[in-house]
């Protein structure tokens, strides 16, 4: 059976590219983004009640990919280009630059959990892929398409 996504390809692809401003003003760079929202399911919670529907993300995955993430900035800055929209360099807990984020991802920065995650970069990644579910349902509620992504995810439960 196809999730209830498949229906809307078009529409996402729109949101897609109005979400482009948010994703640049965020601390993540578009290939990083990317990576997160293949991470992200949507979903859409109280399916079964009209009135109360709404598309959320699941990011229960996205924790174990955040990792990858400093490969990608590593990559980026050897190649000579910037991380992104807001990056990473001077802000991060447990001090700045390149020496910082690898002694965190070795787990010997400030770091609470001290496995390679950085609880900001999570929460960071969880509100803006809730922003863009947000975009997403007012997208298609303004298009009279909601109903439609609705009730596929029924069919598709």
């Amino acid at each position: 059976m196809s999730h209830w996504t498949d229906s809307i390809v078009g529409d996402r692809m729109a949101v897609d590219q109005q979400f482009t401003d948010r994703v640049q003003a965020s601390p993540f760079s578009s290939q990083e983004w990317g990576l997160i929202m293949t991470a992200t399911e949507l979903e859409i919670e109280n399916a079964d009640d009209p009135g109360a529907a709404r598309i959320v993300a699941n990011t229960d995955k996205v924790e174990s990919i955040l990792p990858e993430l400093e490969t990608i900035r590593s990559q980026m800055q050897s190649m000579g280009g910037a991380p992104g929209g807001g990056g990473s360099g001077g802000t991060e807990s447990g001090g700045t630059g390149l020496f910082a984020s690898i002694k965190r991802t070795l787990g010997l920065g400030d770091n609470s959990k001290n496995d390679g995650i950085d609880p900001e970069q999570l929460a960071a990644a969880e509100q803006l892929t809730q922003a863009y579910a947000d975009a997403l349902q007012n997208h298609l509620e303004s298009n009279g398409s909601f109903e439609r992504a609705r009730t596929a995810s029924l069919e598709a439960d």
